[in-house]
């Protein structure tokens, strides 16, 4: 149960809405009755599966946007767009960022990223936040 919503919480934290999977970690890791390494694994899957729900929101979003209730104007489109025109592919690896990191993922989806290039740097930088987060809390317990 413990892993499952370890999951559900990293997937939705990864999701435009909010969720904080950290915390989650944070207290498993302080719970100590799981391996460290399979929720290190849990949380990446979990929060790499929400980004590629972003990407998939970001391939069909244009499709919506004349109607009323889209969320953005043609400007923030436009900035959105020039901003990974400009940084490109390589701005996935700020994917881990509060704030700017889940609209990042919907860009790339937006700009029609390769899936193969999205998973591996967005793996890459979620999953190192993680590492990270428990190495710190194991080092202080």
């Amino acid at each position: 149960m413990a892993y499952l919503g370890l999951f559900l919480s990293a997937l939705i934290a990864a999701t435009i809405l909010p969720m904080q999977s950290e915390a989650v970690l944070v207290g498993l890791l302080l719970n100590a009755n799981h391996p460290a390494l399979l929720l290190l694994l849990v949380a990446t899957f979990g929060n790499v599966l929400g980004s590629v729900i972003n990407w998939y929101l970001g391939r069909f979003l244009l499709r919506f946007k004349d109607k009323r209730w889209f969320p953005s104007s043609d400007a923030q489109l436009a900035r959105a767009q020039h901003w990974y025109r400009r940084y490109g592919r390589w701005s996935l690896l700020a994917s881990w960022l509060p704030v700017v990191g889940d609209p990042l993922t919907i860009v790339a989806g937006l700009m029609r990223e390769p899936l193969g290039p999205f998973l591996l740097l967005v793996t890459l930088a979620k999953g190192t936040r993680y590492v990270i987060l428990a190495a710190a809390v194991l080092a202080w317990v």
